[in-house]
Parts: structure tokens; C-alpha cells; sequence
């Protein structure tokens, strides 16, 4: 918001674009920032609203008719064209303008962009000729389409090479501003639940908005997610529909990434998908991981061109997994907390989130102005040896690699004979791996701390649930 604020007291043209996952609140930030000050507003028609429709294009331009009428326009017809609305635009503005400061937001702009529409080319005159010349000019858009912005605003090639002047992307909360949002809700809620919600919903403030006050997470879910009138049916597809022009491809590979932790490589997708080993599925990937659906990464130890793809979202996961089989049952989450399907997901889930907060895991373990690279580690066991899955690496520059075990207990986790074994059988296992320099620290990042204990002396680090919050 002070971004914004800063912006709207410039003495230029700004041209600003918002960008971040659908959900996350793109349009409350930009109104709340500029409210009472918003010049004209529009907002494009859905495409789940329009499936099936031949003439996307036409509706879109009615939509945008209609608000310019709502806003004063007098005296033109409906637009035939992108130009011509444009053009109506700006024959609005001149009549608006008294010389303060003129805010134009138009909300999801790559909705508005059509095949075949001529809208990109239309919406570049539209700053170049006229808004760019005028100092009391201050266009905002925003979008869920992420690689739509990137393309067509922030990377063009084209008429808007270099004309934003800022960009904005907004990111999920933390596990901190969720604790702080449901304080603002007053919904009394543990940090063990915070932690489970974002388990369930990630940092999404569309989805922590419909929590009630005086119920459970475990209800709060059931509600949310299960039952017969859910409040969030059917929000996987709709949010895949909404955002890509391919949403059956991209659902294709998130449903397959979410079956392995640890990702798949481009030609496993290839192969498992029956998706094409080509440009068109470099683009997919590339549009998902924009969009913070999916992470690319390089797996500790592989070489640098042998990369993995890792589906982060945290709602996609649990939905695949969870509410899409069993969506009829109201109480499912009720029914399941204590289960050991639960406790399984529990331990996955809990990984998610601590990827997601690495910053705070590195601020706790005191690190955070060394430079650092992260990765995880799976290596196949055979007859000779036992295989290894090392959940987070952070290889440090000062020589140390902290070697991260994320566990989710509702009380101290207790380290057995058994486990011990396990942990020591992984340190050596990636000892063999580094220099003699390096000096490997086991790192336990647990809700409520690792129990003290006759195996306990093999942690070096600890990191508990509270410091996710930092």
C-alpha cells in the first residue's frame, strides 16, 4: 500500500501492474491503497463465466461499455472495436479531468485479451498515445494470467517494451499475517491450527476469509471444503479455467506432481501426461511456475541441466489428495484429524510449509546474512545400501550444510534407537558427497521441539513452530 500511495503523489505517468496467484487479493490491496480516489474502475468478464460462449470478444467489450457508462459517458454507442473503447475512454477522462491526479484500474486485464480481439495493440495506444503524455495520469491493471503480465507488460517485446513504470507481486501470507489476520477477525486460533490451515488453505486471504468465529479448524474446513453446498466447490477447476488458455494441460501435470514430493523431471511429465516433449510443454511449465504453482529446482547432487518440477500449492495438494474423493462427506475432517492418513499428510504438508518459510528457518538458525543454496536430496536404496531422502539442504557459504529434518508432532518429537540410525545413516550418506571443509549440522525443525533424550545428542540445530512465525 505505501508502494502505491508513493505513486499516487509522483508528479508523472505511472503505468503500475499488480500481479500474484488468483485469490490472493490483488484487488482489495489496489482498492483499499486508492480508495475514494479511483477515477474509473472496470473489471474483465471471467472465462468460466463466458464457457461456451463464440463471441468472447463482444462480451467483453459490453462489459467495458457498461462501466464506462456507469462512470459518465455520454453520447457514444457500443464499441465495435478495442480502439474504439479505448477512444470512448479517453474522451471520458478528458471530461473527468480537473487536473488532479487521474487513476484508471482496470482488474484482470488478461481477461480482456481475447483471440483474435486486437485488444493488446488497442491497450498499447491506449498508454503510448495518450496516457503516457499526461502527468496527472495513473494507470493500474492487475491480473491473475501471471505469465499473461510477464509477456505482454513487465517482458514486452512489443509497443509496451519498458513502459511500466512499477510492478507489484503480491505474494501469499505468512504463517505471521494469518496469525495477525485472524487476531483482525477475531477468530481465537492455536499456531499448531494456523500451521494446519495453511497446510490446507496456504497464505490465500480469499480462503481464510470465510473462517467463522467460534469453530474449529477442523470445522472451519468441513465447511469450507466438504459437505453438500461447500463454500469452495468446484475451486480447483475454476481456478485452473479462470487463469490459463490450457487449463486441461496444466491441471494434467499438476494432478501428476502432486502423486511424488520430490517432483518429476520435464520428460517423466512428458511421458506420464502424454503431453508433447516440446516448446509448447516448456511453456506450461514455465506459465505454472510464474503463477507459484509449481517450483523448478535442481536436485542436490544431479547436474545443473537435470531439473525437477514440484507442485508447492498447498490447496491444489490437499484437494487432489483429499476433498476431490471425498467432497460428499461433511465431516471429513472431523472425522479424520487423529487418522493415519492424516498424520501422513501432516508430515508432507509440514515440509510444504517450511519450504515456504526457509527466510525464517534460516533467521532462526541465525544464518540469515550467509549466502546460501537450498535443494533436497533422494537417492535410491539398493542391496549395498539403504536409500536416502533429505527433505531441505541448506548449503552454506561459510562451510556448514545445515540438514534439515522437518517433523509435525503434537507434542516434543522423540528421536529412538531406530531413528537415530536412520539420521546417521543420511549424514553420512551426503558426507561422502562434500569436501573435507564442510561441516554438517543435523537440523530439527519440529512444532514444539525435539524431547531430550538418550538419542537426542545427534541434533546440532533446532528450530520450533514459534520461529516460523518470526
Amino acid at each position: 500500500m505505501v508502494e502505491l500511495e508513493k505513486l499516487y503523489h509522483s508528479e508523472r505517468p505511472e503505468f503500475v501492474a499488480v500481479y500474484g496467484r488468483r485469490r490472493v487479493g490483488k484487488t482489495f490491496l489496489i482498492k483499499q491503497a486508492l480508495k475514494g480516489r479511483i477515477t474509473f474502475q472496470h473489471t474483465g468478464v471471467s472465462p468460466v463465466d463466458q464457457e461456451g460462449e463464440k463471441n468472447r470478444m463482444k462480451t467483453q467489450l459490453d462489459s467495458f461499455y457498461y462501466s464506462l457508462l456507469s462512470y459518465g459517458l455520454e453520447g457514444f454507442k457500443r464499441p465495435k472495436s478495442w480502439l474504439e473503447a479505448f477512444f470512448q475512454l479517453e474522451q471520458l477522462l478528458k471530461k473527468l479531468d480537473d487536473g488532479s491526479r487521474q487513476v484508471v484500474f482496470i482488474d484482470e486485464l488478461p481477461w480482456m485479451d481475447t483471440p483474435r480481439s486486437g485488444f493488446l495493440s488497442a491497450f498499447e495506444s491506449f498508454w503510448n498515445g495518450w496516457c503516457s503524455g499526461r502527468d496527472n495520469m495513473m494507470l493500474v491493471v492487475c491480473g491473475s494470467a501471471t505469465s499473461w503480465i510477464l509477456s505482454n507488460l513487465s517482458r514486452s517485446r512489443g509497443g509496451l517494451y519498458g513502459r511500466l513504470t512499477y510492478e507489484i507481486k503480491l505474494s501469499p501470507f505468512t504463517l505471521k499475517e494469518c496469525e495477525e489476520y485472524f487476531a483482525y477477525e477475531q477468530i481465537e486460533m492455536s499456531r499448531y491450527d494456523i500451521v494446519q490451515s495453511y497446510m490446507v488453505f496456504g497464505g490465500i486471504p480469499y480462503y481464510l476469509s470465510y473462517f467463522k468465529k467460534g469453530k474449529s479448524f477442523e470445522g472451519n474446513t468441513d465447511d469450507i471444503l466438504f459437505g453438500k453446498n461447500p463454500r469452495l466447490k468446484d475451486e480447483f477447476n475454476r481456478l485452473f479455467n479462470a487463469i490459463f488458455s490450457n487449463p486441461v494441460d496444466c491441471k494434467k501435470i499438476v494432478r501428476l506432481l502432486a502423486k511424488r514430493h520430490s517432483g518429476f523431471t520435464r520428460e517423466e511429465i512428458a511421458s506420464e501426461t502424454g503431453l508433447p516433449l516440446g516448446g509448447g510443454l516448456s511453456d506450461t511449465l514455465a506459465t505454472l511456475s510464474e503463477s507459484d504453482f509449481i517450483l523448478r529446482y535442481t536436485p542436490y547432487g544431479k547436474p545443473g541441466n537435470v531439473e525437477h518440477y514440484k507442485l508447492i500449492d498447498n490447496f491444489c495438494l490437499f484437494w487432489l489428495k483429499y476433498v476431490e474423493t471425498n467432497q460428499s462427506n461433511h465431516l471429513f475432517m472431523t472425522d479424520h484429524i487423529t487418522s493415519d492418513i492424516m498424520k501422513t499428510w501432516r508430515g508432507v504438508a509440514f515440509e510444504e510449509v517450511c519450504w515456504q518459510h526457509v527466510t525464517q528457518i534460516k533467521r532462526a538458525l541465525e544464518i540469515g546474512g550467509v549466502r546460501s543454496s537450498l535443494s533436497a536430496w533422494s537417492v535410491k536404496g539398493n542391496e549395498a545400501h539403504e536409500g536416502v531422502q533429505i527433505d531441505l539442504l541448506i548449503i552454506r557459504d561459510d562451510n556448514v550444510v545445515n540438514l534439515c529434518e522437518m517433523k509435525f508432532a503434537g507434542s516434543s518429537y522423540s528421536i529412538d534407537k531406530d531413528e537415530e540410525a536412520k539420521l546417521r545413516n543420511r549424514i553420512m550418506a551426503l558426507k561422502t558427497t562434500l569436501t573435507p571443509k564442510q561441516t554438517i549440522h543435523l537440523t530439527m525443525v519440529t512444532t514444539y521441539g525435539v524431547a531430550y533424550g538418550k538419542h537426542s545428542g545427534i541434533v546440532q540445530k533446532e528450530v520450533v513452530m514459534d520461529d516460523l512465525f518470526l
